[in-house]
């Protein structure tokens, strides 16, 4: 088993940030052949998904798309004034499991791991674990 966590400084108040690199040289350095592995984000305004990756358009209509649903002018009750963010984190989720097979991210054609940003920029980690089996 190995694990570790990756650090990032985000840009913007809402972006999509490929991870796909950093978490599949952490695999190949475990030397894990087989398994899976886990990342996962500690922040509640900031999520892990898994989508599409060649076309940066995607990750842009995705951010239009998660704007429309929740709304940012909403009457929240919540004093710290970020809870568009908070929700958008609850829809995306803060973890994300990919198979592990020949020493490689089992990730289809065009997918990619992404840190959601929601209420940047801040620094962020992700944890990740690769467990054998």
């Amino acid at each position: 088993m190995a694990s570790g966590t990756i650090t990032l400084s985000t840009k913007r108040q809402m972006e999509l940030i490929d991870i796909t690199a950093e978490i599949s040289k952490a695999v190949r350095a475990s030397g894990v052949a087989e398994g899976i592995c886990l990342a996962y984000n500690p922040h509640t305004t900031a999520g892990l998904t898994i989508n599409e990756g060649a076309d940066p358009d995607v990750q842009r209509d995705l951010i239009a798309a998660l704007r429309e649903m929740v709304p940012l002018d909403y009457p929240y009750r919540h004093a710290e004034g970020n809870s568009p963010a908070h929700v958008m984190t609850t829809l995306t989720g803060s973890s994300v499991t990919v198979f592990v097979e020949g020493g490689t991210l089992k990730l289809g054609t065009w997918q990619k791991i992404f840190c959601c940003e929601f209420d940047g920029p801040r620094t962020r980690t992700i944890h990740w674990r690769i467990i054998p089996g």
